[in-house]
């Protein structure tokens, strides 16, 4: 069983822009810091939410890297590539 949000996945990832990325990237960032602030005051009821944004946050720095390497291809890079191979 995985951890994390399905939403999150790297088959979602994958077909989502960088751009979009970094906002489920930061909504994610502000996620985990109000759970640590309730885990501070002794409001936080789901203790394992903690622990699946943290999943979520590094899923989002992989997908991220891996298209900074080369390694995978944004959706529409690929095209783009294309286009400007046979412009030349």
């Amino acid at each position: 069983m995985t951890v994390g949000t399905a939403e999150y996945s790297i088959k979602n990832l994958n077909e989502k822009t960088d751009a979009e990325i970094e906002d489920f990237l930061k909504k994610s960032k502000e996620e985990l810091f109000n759970l640590r602030f309730q885990a501070a005051t002794g409001q936080l009821d789901n203790t394992s939410r903690v622990k699946a944004v943290k999943h979520d946050i590094a899923r989002m720095y992989t997908v991220l890297r891996e298209r900074e390497l080369g390694i995978s291809l944004a959706p529409g890079s690929a095209d783009t590539n294309k286009s400007e191979a046979e412009e030349k």
